[in-house]
């Protein structure tokens, strides 16, 4: 018996737009390893069949977005859609972290803010809208989910420490640095603080959990700043 839905997982059921007949579905796909023991379904195996479910959405709507794409151009498109930043994204719309189960260990490491966690939970999600209803729910929900992504994922295709890269090399620099600036945090749970600067002394700064992450997003921030610019 699968059981009826908590208020939370009913609001987030909402949030998905699907009534799901099997509510045991929407559960397992929420629940982490660190919290499934030998008791319980984790979301894993979910996780892996709504990857393969994302993948083939994502591909279909790219080709009918754009009917004379090339695979070359429509293969970076498609890997910026389905990245773990891109679900993670996703799922922090959702609010998914505050509804996930975790084990106390990884509770206390942070583990509802954590990209691989959140990502791993909104491919389960998937899984468990296509086991309920099949493709064309699955199909519904990411299209809805994904929404303007689709159509404007053309300046995601790289990411923004290549780009910054290849607008330092275009005018002659060598590439950026990436200096750690400070770390703070306990150790399970850190919180790095990365500069991005160019060869020129511009430069921004930005935290994140993991040294990459923070790396990413100050040469994001960089770009940012680089464009605001050339606009002036």
């Amino acid at each position: 018996m699968s059981g009826r839905l908590s208020a939370d997982l009913a609001a987030l059921a909402t949030r998905l737009g699907h009534d799901f007949a099997e509510p045991a579905l929407l559960r397992e796909a929420l629940t982490h390893p660190s919290f499934a023991g030998s008791r319980r379904p984790s979301n894993q195996r979910l996780e892996f069949l709504g990857d393969r479910v994302l993948g083939l959405v994502i591909a279909e709507a790219l080709l009918k977005a754009d009917p004379g794409a090339a695979e070359g151009t429509l293969a970076p498109r498609l890997n910026a859609l389905v990245r773990r930043e891109t679900l993670a994204e996703i799922a922090t719309e959702l609010d998914l972290g505050t509804a996930l189960k975790l084990g106390r260990s990884e509770m206390l490491s942070g583990g509802r803010r954590k990209a691989a966690l959140l990502a791993a939970a909104v491919a389960a999600l998937i899984a468990a809208i296509y086991l309920d209803g099949g493709f064309a729910p699955a199909r519904d929900a990411v299209l809805r989910l994904w929404g303007m992504r689709i159509g404007t994922v053309e300046g995601d295709t790289r990411d923004a420490k290549t780009a910054l890269q290849e607008w330092a090399q275009a005018r002659g620099q060598r590439p950026p640095d990436y200096l750690e600036v400070a770390r703070s945090g306990p150790d399970h749970a850190p919180l790095f603080e990365i500069e991005a600067r160019l060869e020129d002394g511009r430069a921004t700064r930005a935290r994140a959990p993991s040294k990459r992450q923070a790396q990413q997003q100050a040469a994001r921030s960089l770009l940012d700043m680089l464009e605001q610019e050339a606009r002036q």
